[in-house]
């Protein structure tokens, strides 16, 4: 498991844009982190280096966002959203059968939907812009 620490938002971008050229097609990322801790801004920095154009946000209440890059990326937030709420949504099938790249945010909210190969980033909110990052 690698850690990285940054220092600055720069630091933070930077570490997306690092992140970004191991992505490819089909894959998983799940995004673990408390409220606050920067997964939305890892996300918004990830997809501009991917090349998606649109104006990226926290798809907390809409639960998935669609952008359009480098690749199709599907933006999930499942956290006010079951299990069982998710698999009548259909998104079962979005797992199953990605064109793209799906990053998930709260999975835990949802772990029987998640591949169980599928990529993790891990933040931890160090206090104003510092964040730690796992990857694993």
């Amino acid at each position: 498991m690698e850690k990285t620490i940054s220092n600055s938002l720069n630091q933070t971008k930077q570490i997306a844009a690092d992140y970004s050229k191991q992505l490819k097609k089909g894959d998983v990322v799940v995004l673990r982190g408390d409220l606050g801790s920067g997964k939305t801004t890892f996300t918004q920095f990830l997809l501009k280096e991917l090349g998606v154009k649109d104006i990226i946000n926290s798809p907390t209440f809409s639960i998935l966002k669609i952008y359009k890059g480098k690749f199709n990326f599907y933006h999930f937030d499942f956290y006010r959203i079951t299990y069982d709420e998710a698999i009548e949504a259909g998104f079962d099938e979005q797992f199953s059968n990605s064109d793209g790249v799906i990053i998930a945010e709260w999975a835990e909210n949802v772990l029987p939907l998640i591949p169980k190969k599928h990529k993790t980033v891990t933040i931890k909110n160090l206090g104003g812009t510092k964040r730690e990052f796992q990857f694993s």
